[in-house]
């Protein structure tokens, strides 16, 4: 499948926390059969139990999924929080191979210019969250921000340094990570207990399972707080059913336990929760429910 411009949303949805502004940047939206791939357990009796999930979150029987960046402004510093699938790269996956979007000249229309980002946040290494690290000049693969640290986890770095990889994966290090890595750009950070800032209201806290070295990212702005998810939750059916697991976790009954103390924290506050594969309205607060969890979409506060 090759993506263009034309399969994305025309606007960029923001939500305002008090002196950070988080921004989403639409890549694609992912094929229908890729909610039954991901999350086989997310069956249309299973959403049924779950009204609310339809129809922004979910159709009659299928999850909606999305692949989109989350683009932060805090203090004057630029931050992209995972970089979805990215142009031109061969991919096993036809849905993500190939791709052609307008994906950075949708930062730089929302002030977010490849060589004015200053961080770039990768909640764990997967494909389609480190695509757009790099692009491809004149046949070479080169950072596409080329001022900006990029940060991982140690123990997520660790772990994939460890593992013998497949074809398609090692293929995503060789076009997407290595390329970063060799210019000097990839900083190792330590992400344990109370997790780590890396910039005024900006904390990286564990979020094993999916991934060992999953992290999410904490935003603390003036009036409100937000967590992005990476994929410690890849859909709002999560919620209601935390059990639900995806077909790759690493980890399936560790990646439940996070999903449910990151819900529990969140739950009755003011809190939002940012989920990294959300349809849109992508955004909204967290509350229990029925013994289970439900999430109230949240409009943004602006469209840029």
């Amino acid at each position: 499948m090759n993506a263009t411009a034309a399969t994305h949303t025309a606007t960029a949805p923001s939500w305002s926390l008090g002196g950070i502004e988080v921004h989403r940047v639409d890549e694609i939206e992912l094929p229908r059969q890729t909610g039954p791939w991901l999350l086989p357990e997310a069956t249309g009796e299973l959403m049924d139990e779950a009204p609310w999930l339809r129809p922004a979150f979910a159709d009659a029987d299928v999850p909606r999924l999305a692949s989109h960046a989350f683009a932060v402004e805090a203090g004057g510093t630029r931050i992209i929080v995972d970089t979805g699938i990215g142009n031109d790269k061969v991919r096993a996956n036809p849905a993500w191979n190939g791709l052609d979007t307008d994906f950075l000249e949708r930062l730089s229309a929302i002030g977010f210019a490849p060589d004015s980002v200053d961080l770039v946040i990768t909640t764990h290494l997967h494909t389609d969250h480190v695509g757009w690290n790099t692009r491809l000049n004149d046949g070479s693969w080169e950072p596409a921000f080329p001022r900006a640290r990029y940060l991982v986890s140690r123990t997520e770095w660790d772990y994939w340094a460890s593992v013998e990889m497949d074809e398609a994966r090692a293929q995503m290090f060789r076009d997407s990570i290595h390329p970063v890595r060799d210019n000097g750009q990839y900083d190792l950070v330590d992400v344990t207990g109370r997790g780590h800032e890396v910039a005024d209201g900006i904390r990286l806290r564990p979020a094993p399972g999916h991934t060992p070295g999953q992290i999410t990212v904490e935003l603390r702005g003036d009036d409100r707080s937000a967590v992005i998810t990476g994929d410690s939750v890849h859909h709002p059916v999560q919620l209601a059913h935390p059990q639900v697991t995806s077909c790759v976790d690493i980890d399936p009954r560790q990646a439940v336990r996070t999903r449910h103390d990151l819900l529990t924290g969140l739950a009755g506050t003011d809190g939002l929760l940012l989920g990294t594969h959300f349809p849109h309205p992508t955004a909204g607060r967290v509350h229990a429910h029925d013994g289970r969890f439900r999430l109230h979409p949240e409009p943004p506060t602006a469209v840029s």
